[in-house]
């Protein structure tokens, strides 16, 4: 059995983790819900929220209180995230997709690092369900396929334009947004 105050300590990072992804997710989907990606970007974003409250189930189940103070800490850094400099006054890079899509790929690496973390300390503590880590751990590899995939299109349509193509023809109406 884990020891209670790692075990802890590694839940509730990983659930500020969820968060910032939850957060970046929905926020990808209001920015590009009407481009190409948008589809893919909605499963994604849905999918990303059902395991942040699937984390916290488990955190329940394992008597593990979420500490709100990093919860809050996640929400606003994903938050002040979003004020970098883009070489843009009011609109938003089109990099911004392509940074998006690697930090939200970043974001379900570690995800399925966690679940297979908890996978294996589920060998020695009957409080978690093995099937459903793995169910977990399974959609997280096929949210890192997905993102590989958008980020393939995302960086064949952004970086091979040519410098005077108008950002819209990358990025949908979303160029046009502030951000």
């Amino acid at each position: 059995m884990p020891a209670p105050r790692l075990l802890g300590v590694y839940l509730n990072d990983h659930l500020a983790g969820a968060t910032v992804g939850a957060e970046l997710g929905h926020r990808m989907v209001q920015e590009h819900g009407d481009t190409a990606y948008g589809d893919e970007l909605r499963n994604l974003a849905t999918e990303i929220a059902q395991d942040r409250r699937a984390l916290l189930r488990i955190m329940g189940e394992v008597e593990v209180p979420a500490r709100r103070y990093k919860v809050y800490g996640a929400w606003l850094g994903e938050k002040l995230g979003r004020a970098k400099p883009n070489g843009r006054l009011l609109r938003r890079s089109g990099l911004t997709l392509l940074i998006e899509l690697e930090a939200l790929r970043s974001g379900v690496a570690g995800k399925a690092l966690l679940w297979r973390a908890l996978l294996a300390a589920a060998a020695d503590d009957a409080r978690f369900d093995q099937d459903r880590l793995e169910e977990l751990r399974q959609r997280a590899d096929r949210q890192r396929q997905t993102l590989d995939s958008l980020h393939a299109r995302a960086a064949a349509g952004l970086l091979s334009a040519p410098e005077s193509a108008p950002e819209s023809q990358l990025s949908g109406s979303s160029a046009a947004r502030s951000g």
